[in-house]
């Protein structure tokens, strides 16, 4: 099992993983959890899909079993910035509630967010602990190596529960919020946190 952390300055180094990474994301969020996001070409991407980004994939044998993106606070592209500022500002429809932050969204070169995160639902329940793992060290090790001392995330409210046993130091920025289909509640994860 591998990690690789994509860029559009070097996706000409991994030939189909980047196309893989966004079927993959099609498969989790349109299919399974039956979102109503952009695809084309049997890929799934949103507007924060772009070279400010980057994309990390765990795969195995050219199989990508889990991946997420990262995106900078700083990012800026047309009205858009990142995501959980966008929300905030309500650029987004009303998706995601203005009120997910307890304070303003970041700008700030040190801190990056965190999207996208998904496992693939084909992979055993015994195998996917060893996943979850493998992705919070390359989510990690990414994020400080673009510089990050911090990740904010909106991720699942149970993070509580399983941030802990992979070795991540978080606080809740948020609200718990049900949106579509369970509850969410942005948090920040401390990348300058010796990892347990």
């Amino acid at each position: 099992m591998q990690t690789t952390t994509l860029s559009f300055s070097n996706l000409h180094n991994h030939g189909e993983l980047f196309a893989k990474l966004f079927r993959a994301r099609k498969q989790s969020f349109i299919v399974q959890k039956n979102w109503d996001l952009p695809e084309a070409e049997d890929m799934e991407f949103d507007q924060y899909d772009t070279p400010q980004s980057r994309w990390v994939a765990v795969h195995d044998k050219g199989e990508v079993l889990a991946g997420f993106r990262l995106t900078p606070t700083t990012a800026r592209c047309g009205i858009y910035s990142y995501m959980i500022r966008d929300a905030q500002k309500g650029i987004l429809g009303g998706s995601i509630p203005q009120d997910l932050l307890y304070g303003e969204a970041p700008v700030d070169d040190q801190v990056w967010e965190c999207s996208r995160v998904f496992v693939s639902h084909d992979i055993p329940q015994m195998y996917r602990r060893k996943v979850h793992f493998k992705m919070v060290e390359a989510m990690t090790g990414s994020a400080r190596d673009l510089g990050a001392m911090r990740l904010i995330a909106l991720t699942g409210a149970s993070w509580p529960r399983w941030y802990g046993r992979c070795g991540l130091e978080a606080e809740a920025i948020g609200r718990v919020m049900w949106i579509d289909d369970a509850n969410f509640q942005c948090v920040s994860i401390n990348l300058t946190a010796k990892m347990h």
